[in-house]
């Protein structure tokens, strides 16, 4: 099963940063979410968003 979203423990293997790095990656891109009105968890964002924003794409295409 696919994971929806994204944390912060999968970033900094992902990106190989630290840790208080992922965290603020994860506070950005959830307050651009917000700012579009969606729903944010704290500590998570959504799997499709990161990778349409990091990458360019998604992963499903």
């Amino acid at each position: 099963m696919n994971k929806q979203y994204v944390t912060a423990d999968e970033l900094v293997e992902t990106l190989g940063v630290s840790k208080g790095k992922a965290y603020q990656i994860i506070r950005q891109l959830n307050d651009e979410l917000a700012a579009e009105g969606f729903i944010k968890i704290a500590g998570k964002c959504p799997r499709k968003y990161f990778e349409k924003r990091y990458y360019g794409y998604d992963s499903k295409g």
